[in-house]
């Protein structure tokens, strides 16, 4: 996610960090980089323009502290303006007090308008809600097919006709919805290869006959200044109340995230961040800027991973590990839990330090799939004692996984030693837990023993004789 942008820019940030002290000069010459770094991550002309402007005014008035280095300072004032850019952060919706609250998703085609409903209502029955899906495209026959099937893979309610017209049908779904006691009505509208009149007609006249809610527009955030351009032109038509940013993991510049939101002055509201239906995420402008420069995101890689397993489940882990007697097969368990939080590298780069570690690095995916093979391949004894694989039995796993027995080899003995590391972390926890706690005694036995020798309660405070000494 970002890779692009997080590149250019922390490369250009980074220039700060070589230069002793900060100039009004040297300052504008490292803007002007990080100014060429967002034109060439897609992001729309005046919002660079502005950007620049009010980050080095804050820069070149500012007072750099003595404690910190002038290459941090500018850092920091680059992600408060980010934070500021894409923010703040508004996932709320506005649900109805009386009868079922009704949001119109619209988008270009292709956009990814239809699988982003099925995840918004995937999402709200999450949060206690039950929502109906409407199929109001019916210029695209496999649109209406593909929300049912959506809508059957997660077990919600669809509301489809095969003819008419779609704000008569949004109008029936609304009073079906009713009906059926559904409290969230998303209607999956129609979108085109372009903005023409006929969409817009179509769009107001589903607003007319519903007034909806809310109104997300879901734009793809790889087509960069396109979707900007169409955001704004969505925005001027239908008033929109929100966007929803998709293909968010995959090659996107970074360019719509940054310019959509001072564009068209409404905030984004989510972002999808993978083709599963359960990868959506509320869009935090704060959590967005420290990946971007490379700070991490703890509090989304927390969240993905109590969605993936329980606080339980985490803490008997834990204590496997620190106790040593941690397995391959449960090993075999926490990356099957790492690879549903999503790709290896973006969760990586959640962990604070790692975005420049992994700067310009191929993580490549497959070397999970390798080792799982080969941990797939051995008996339920050999995962539970890896240290008792033989030549004969490395051979035949090898031949099980596709591998080779130094590949086999080599994994038993990483496994070994990282095993070995933790039951040292968890012994030396231990002991200075008890050396804390002896500490801790020591000092409230020096201050009863004070208190006895001068007549005072410890518990009340007052002096009675009962602890003076005979």
């Amino acid at each position: 996610m970002f890779e692009n942008i997080s590149e250019r820019l922390r490369s250009a940030l980074g220039a700060f960090g070589k230069r002793g002290q900060l100039t009004e000069d040297n300052i504008r010459d490292g803007m002007r980089e990080v100014r060429k770094a967002l034109l060439e991550a897609d992001v729309q002309f005046d919002v660079v323009k502005s950007f620049v402007k009010d980050v080095t005014e804050k820069a070149v008035g500012e007072q750099v502290i003595q404690s910190v280095e002038p290459g941090q300072m500018i850092v920091k004032i680059v992600q408060d303006e980010l934070t500021e850019l894409m923010g703040p952060a508004d996932p709320r919706v506005e649900f109805a007090d009386k009868g079922p609250t009704v949001i119109m998703m619209v988008g270009l085609q292709g956009s990814g308008k239809t699988t982003s409903s099925g995840k918004l209502a995937r999402y709200f029955r999450s949060k206690g809600r039950q929502p109906l899906l409407v199929a109001a495209d019916i210029q695209r026959p496999a649109a209406i097919d593909q929300l049912e099937t959506l809508g059957k893979e997660l077990d919600i309610p669809v509301y489809a006709e095969r003819g008419g017209r779609p704000a008569k049908i949004c109008q029936r779904a609304v009073a079906e919805a009713t009906s059926r006691g559904c409290n969230v009505v998303i209607l999956d509208t129609a979108g085109r290869l372009h903005i023409d009149e006929a969409l817009m007609d179509e769009l107001n006249d589903v607003k007319s006959k519903t007034s909806p809610h809310e109104i997300f527009l879901v734009c793809d955030a790889m087509t960069g200044q396109d979707a900007v351009v169409s955001a704004k032109e969505f925005n001027e038509r239908l008033d929109v109340t929100g966007v929803v940013l998709t293909k968010m993991d995959g090659d996107a510049r970074g360019g719509a995230a940054l310019s959509i939101k001072k564009v068209t002055g409404k905030p984004i509201k989510f972002m999808g961040v993978g083709e599963k239906l359960d990868k959506l995420e509320e869009f935090h402008p704060d959590r967005i800027a420290g990946r971007i420069l490379g700070m991490g995101d703890v509090v989304t890689l927390v969240e993905r991973a109590q969605d993936v397993q329980s606080e339980e489940e985490a803490k008997k882990q834990a204590e496997k590990m620190f106790a040593g007697t941690f397995t391959l097969e449960d090993f075999l368990d926490q990356m099957q839990m790492v690879k549903k939080m999503g790709s290896l590298k973006d969760v990586l780069g959640m962990i604070p330090g790692m975005g420049d570690a992994l700067q310009g690095q191929d993580v490549d995916p497959k070397e999970f799939t390798r080792m799982e093979a080969m941990i797939r391949s051995m008996t339920p004894y050999e995962r539970m004692k890896p240290d008792d694989l033989d030549q004969s039995r490395r051979k035949r796993i090898a031949r099980g996984s596709g591998t080779t027995p130094r590949e086999v080899r080599d994994l038993v003995n990483q496994f070994s030693q990282a095993r070995k590391m933790m039951k040292m972390m968890g012994a030396q926890g231990g002991m200075m837990g008890k050396m804390v706690a002896n500490k801790h005694q020591k000092r409230k036995l020096k201050q009863l023993k004070r208190a006895r020798r001068l007549g005072i309660d410890p518990l009340g405070g007052g002096r009675v004789d009962a602890f003076r000494r005979k």
